[in-house]
């Protein structure tokens, strides 16, 4: 696992900044939540990216302790850990958080996506199109 504030990811060196911005909002709420549900210390906000959903790939999110060559970024007192196989499609990314009655939860505003779905949970890049979806086919937010 790698750690802030220099990470070398692949072949190149990355800055916090390059990698995750975590709003002190969605610090806030993460603190919170791991508190809650009294996790160690090594565990934090892991974000992947996996295929699936209406545009082609769909964000992973769970509480979990970082894995061999996940990076590890800590802003305003929380812990957000990018899976390793994820860092290129989530490099520059905003996580949120929003507790809208109908849309809560955590955020992510990816620079990288080229297109996202309606339900907001998945995206396309832009030299990765994905396969279309059949009309009535259900997007990733089951």
């Amino acid at each position: 696992m790698r750690n802030f504030p220099l990470a070398r990811a692949g072949a190149a060196f990355i800055t916090p900044l390059e990698m995750i911005t975590l709003t002190e909002r969605a610090a806030e709420e993460l603190r919170a939540m791991l508190e809650q549900r009294g996790a160690a210390p090594e565990v934090g906000l892991r974000l992947a990216v996996r295929r699936g959903g209406c545009a082609g790939w769909q964000y992973e999110m769970g509480f979990a302790p970082a894995e061999e060559g996940d990076l590890i970024v800590e802003a305003h007192g929380a812990k957000v850990i990018v899976a390793a196989d994820s860092i290129e499609k989530l490099r520059g990314c905003e996580i949120d958080f929003s507790d809208a009655l109908s849309d809560a939860g955590f955020k992510v505003n990816n620079p990288n996506a080229a297109r996202s779905c309606g339900c907001g949970t998945s995206f396309e890049t832009t030299g990765d199109p994905s396969p279309a979806v059949a009309d009535g086919e259900a997007c990733g937010n089951d």
